[in-house]
């Protein structure tokens, strides 16, 4: 009979110890140390029956050279969804196991249903749904309009139970909905603790890889942002999705933090209704509906506004950041970030009022990325800059210029990755200036074609953040200074440095 231990397991990563520790001292959390009774499997259990099975099958025993393993040609399922399979790198493989990880009422179920629907057309799709009814699923797919001939649902929690199904079903594909949800008869403690969870991801994609059948695995999040389990799951699986967005609003985003069959840089935007996930196509436009008109207007911005923009893998997107400063009435000022990075927002703060002259330490600062996005790329540090600028001075940018520019902390301005497509779809959406490092000018005119006979777009390139704002925001300096005294100082043009390049591009 197997024996029984009790054992003390962080419920955070997974660290074990033999007695209650209040910090695991492997991932420093605190209280997440829960006590387990563990029964130890001996080696000849049906899991290591069937570990051992299929290492003898597809190895043998012995190492056998690269050029001797046959290579097969695997064709990737199409998802149904084109930014989804772009994610992936070009579909699903098969035999591979995803985890899709998102917060509860995301959206992580209604996606993996548009997907059922779409394979269940031509092939076998099982849903396993461990916390939802039959009924509750087909009330959901009914929402959805999904006739289900060849989609199957199974409501089993056993693990061993799925598996079993799996191998004679032999699916196309796999849903586990969710893994929290799955239980293995042979661990005695909780469902959703870190040893269930472990032991039954390694039963499902023992299957999954022996039956070469693809598995997308539901993962929850837990409360401080991360996938809910052990860390060790993540490394068990092939691919990783983040799904991400606002339950208040329509915008939900998909991207690839792990993916063994193709880039992680891709990411896949959705909006959703009542009948839905829907793909949005057009993503560079999508943030810009209500500045588009303004562009066409050639209107300037409000003040504390500018346009950032930054390459996402084969998508170019343009955001609106809003920045408005006020006079504190706390000792300590606030700074709020909302859809940008707290700490990027104190550390630009502090390159301002150092190499600037600008004090902001009298002054709360509240930052806004437009459209529910978090963005957290360093290429956009100037264009917050320039809201939180023109914001303090009550001074307006034109609509029709976008900033893409990371800034260090001697005030330089850094290179950015990209902006040969960043300056390409810029010109396309009528854009007429564009500010961006000046190490990034050398390689940027040979990807920049035509687009109209009459188009024409200035690209100025600067090194240090200072002589951005004497060619954005001409006369910032004495408005500075007029700031400081009672008298109201007239406004001077300050002269550009030479450090600064232009370039006029024009597209012919």
């Amino acid at each position: 009979m197997p024996k029984l231990k009790s054992k003390w397991i962080c419920q955070e990563c997974g660290f074990q110890a033999a007695a209650f520790l209040g910090r695991c001292t492997d991932c420093g959390s605190w209280n997440s140390m829960i006590e387990e009774i563990v029964r130890e499997i001996s080696p000849s259990s049906k899991i290591s029956e069937r570990t051992l099975a299929r290492n003898d099958s597809q190895n043998g025993d012995k190492p056998i050279a690269l050029k001797e393993i046959r290579k097969e040609n695997y064709e990737r399922l199409s998802s149904g969804l084109a930014s989804l399979d772009e994610v992936l790198g070009g579909g699903i493989v098969p035999g591979a196991v995803i985890l899709l990880a998102g917060e509860p009422g995301i959206g992580k179920s209604t996606l993996l249903l548009q997907v059922a629907k779409s394979l269940e057309v031509k092939h076998l799709v099982l849903y396993i749904s461990a916390e939802e009814s039959a009924s509750q699923v087909s009330l959901r797919a009914s929402r959805l309009d999904i006739i289900g001939e060849h989609l199957y649902i199974d409501t089993q929690q056993d693990v061993l139970n799925i598996c079993k199904h799996i191998t004679e079903k032999k699916p196309h594909l796999v849903i586990v909905d969710s893994i929290q949800a799955i239980y293995h008869p042979d661990i005695t403690s909780t469902v959703g603790s870190v040893s269930q969870v472990r032991q039954s991801a390694e039963e499902i994609i023992n299957t999954a890889r022996t039956n070469n059948t693809p598995v997308i695995i539901v993962g929850h999040i837990n409360k401080e942002g991360v996938i809910a389990g052990p860390k060790v799951l993540e490394h068990m699986v092939d691919v990783v999705l983040q799904f991400e967005g606002d339950k208040a609003k329509q915008l939900r985003i998909l991207r690839a933090n792990k993916n063994r069959f193709g880039a992680t840089n891709e990411i896949a935007i959705f909006s959703m209704d009542e009948t839905g996930l829907n793909e949005i196509n057009h993503a560079g436009t999508f943030f810009l509906a209500d500045h588009l008109d303004k562009l066409s207007q050639q209107q300037d911005l409000s003040p504390g506004t500018a346009i950032i923009a930054y390459n996402e893998g084969n998508q170019v997107l343009f955001l609106e950041v809003q920045a408005l400063v006020g006079t504190s009435v706390y000792s300590n000022p606030r700074r709020v970030a909302n859809g940008w990075d707290y700490n990027r927002l104190l550390q630009t703060i502090a390159v301002l009022e150092k190499k600037l002259g600008v004090n902001l330490s009298a002054r709360d600062v509240y930052v806004n990325v437009v459209g529910g996005l978090n963005f957290d790329r360093p290429c956009g540090d100037l264009g917050i800059s320039a809201a939180i600028i023109t914001s303090l001075l009550d001074r307006r940018i034109s609509a029709d210029l976008f900033l893409s520019g990371e800034i260090g902390l001697t005030g330089e301005i850094r290179q950015v990755v990209g902006i040969d497509k960043i300056l390409k779809e810029a010109a396309k959406l009528g854009f007429r200036s564009a500010v961006i490092p000046k190490a990034n000018l050398n390689a940027k005119t040979s990807q920049v074609k035509e687009v109209k006979p009459a188009d024409k777009l200035k690209i100025i390139g600067f090194q240090f953040l200072q002589d951005v704002f004497n060619e954005i925001v001409p006369g910032w300096q004495n408005d500075l200074k007029a700031m400081r005294r009672p008298e109201k100082a007239g406004n001077s043009n300050q002269t550009v440095k030479d450090n600064k390049a232009i370039t006029d591009i024009t597209l012919v």
